[in-house]
């Protein structure tokens, strides 16, 4: 591309909402233009990726009050419900990740947003009704996976517009702010069910029952709080959104991403930071309610998504700084260590011979919350720093078999590195996305079994061990096949 067809403005470089031309990487061109037109679609991202993680939390507070305004469902039957949203949201991950360059970033993010208001609406309406049955619960706690794989395709589409040394910190703010949906709604829901927020037309108000406490309730509001703000996100994504003609690919031209030993690499990788970061949200309000039931859950369980989501734009803010490799090396260790005072801090004897035999016999709460602090913001950068090395890793490939060619197969070789690093950002946090049901279930299984939950954490460190040493062998170490 020659320096008048970078320099030219606006309608040459524009067809509508399309960028017909669009080379983050040209400094020239960065500077013009690329960078202002990047900057309003991160922005408009940022809040749909943020309600979209609302929505598919929702479930984390309406199951607990269910029964409680008449409902009658097993508690197998409550950690189902919010257990769907999980396996439905990292499912339709898979196929997200390859929608941005089918559709285009402008419509997609539009149509995946305005998706969110079917289970946001259907909650608002059901819990209203004591006789909606239990399989409509499970059809919309399914629905709200719809939240869960949003990120698949933001994450996708957000890659796209920047250049690679700004890519890890623009995917950690567009994640990180995101992510912040997971703390907020569990902040948020319970607040606005206390009171009739849309006055008459939000509905009557459920009688709460508890023992001998009673007080009314618009659980409603947990669905309904969400759709004028997506409805504004859905709006904005269409009018202020652009798709880009060069990032335009077929499901199969994508699905070369399979062939990719670093596709599976950096899955595993993944699972290890997002994977731990929702699969420790979902679970720890059950966690501290089982291990140290003198103490109020919810006072306490936004407390963990939230330091995770703050702190994910640092981790790839650091990774741009120092590389993604070592940022994320010594973060492994760092979660391996803070497992380890987990365990620490436990009661002991509910977990019989899998106790660790030093630490309070009785544990310490605020030591075993610190230690999950420690957890949730390594999780948060972790997941900036690997989602850093993933456009780094997929250019550095495609480039080493472009040296030495014409500046046809370079270009060529930039474009198909965009497209596999977007589709693998996307296809890793689908395999990432099983933690959230996974983990839970993990403590579950560790209780029934032995009676605590040092079962899990055991194999956790144990996984958090394999994570270092991939990283190490083939991203940090020296002379490591992929250094990035």
């Amino acid at each position: 591309m020659n320096a008048d067809t970078r320099n030219t403005a606006g309608s040459s470089t524009r067809r509508g909402k399309l960028l017909t031309i669009w080379t983050p990487e040209d400094k020239a061109f960065w500077a013009q233009q690329g960078q202002a037109i990047a900057n309003i679609n991160l922005w408009i991202s940022v809040p749909a990726l943020f309600l979209a993680f609302a929505v598919w939390q929702m479930w984390s507070v309406v199951a607990v009050n269910l029964n409680a305004i008449g409902f009658n469902f097993t508690s197998n039957q409550l950690f189902w419900l919010a257990a769907a949203p999980a396996l439905s949201g990292a499912t339709l991950r898979i196929f997200y990740s390859f929608m941005v360059p089918i559709f285009g970033g402008r419509r997609w993010t539009a149509i995946s947003t305005a998706s969110l208001l079917l289970p946001a609406l259907g909650i608002g309406f059901a819990v209203q009704d004591p006789t909606t049955g239990y399989p409509t619960f499970v059809v919309l706690a399914l629905l709200c996976g719809f939240g869960g794989g949003n990120f698949a395709s933001s994450m996708s589409n957000i890659s796209f517009f920047f250049p690679k040394e700004r890519k890890g910190s623009a995917l950690g703010l567009n994640a990180g702010l995101g992510n912040l949906g997971v703390s907020i709604v569990q902040f948020v829901v319970p607040l606005v069910i206390t009171a009739a927020v849309f006055g008459g037309i939000g509905g009557e108000p459920q009688t709460w029952v508890k023992g001998s406490e009673s007080r009314e309730m618009w659980l409603q509001n947990a669905g309904f709080i969400w759709v004028p703000f997506i409805l504004l996100s859905t709006i904005a994504a269409w009018f202020g959104m652009n798709d880009i003609a060069s990032a335009k690919a077929s499901l199969s031209e994508q699905a070369v991403i399979f062939r990719r030993k670093h596709n599976w690499l950096m899955c595993w990788l993944y699972l290890g930071t997002f994977g731990s970061f929702i699969g420790y949200s979902a679970g720890f309000p059950l966690l501290i309610r089982s291990q140290f039931p003198e103490v109020n859950a919810l006072a306490y369980a936004f407390l963990g998504p939230l330091v995770g989501a703050v702190i994910r734009p640092f981790g790839g803010w650091l990774s741009d700084k120092l590389g993604g490799a070592p940022v994320t090396f010594w973060n492994f260790i760092a979660m391996a260590l803070a497992v380890v005072g987990v365990l620490y801090f436990l009661p002991k004897g509910a977990g019989g011979a899998l106790s660790l035999p030093f630490g309070p016999a009785s544990g310490n709460f605020y030591g075993f919350l610190a230690m999950f602090m420690v957890l949730f913001t390594a999780t948060g950068i972790g997941n900036g720093s690997t989602f850093r090395m993933i456009p780094v890793i997929f250019m550095t490939e495609r480039m080493r078999e472009a040296e030495g060619k014409a500046t046809a197969a370079q270009e060529q070789a930039v474009k198909d590195a965009n497209k596999e690093a977007a589709a693998v950002l996307g296809f890793s946090s689908a395999m990432a996305a099983y933690g959230g049901f996974f983990i839970p279930k993990s403590y579950g299984t560790s209780i029934t079994m032995t009676g605590g939950p040092e079962g899990a954490l055991y194999l956790f460190i144990v996984f958090y061990l394999t994570c270092i040493a991939m990283t190490w062998w083939y991203y940090s170490r020296k002379n490591a096949e992929m250094p990035c």
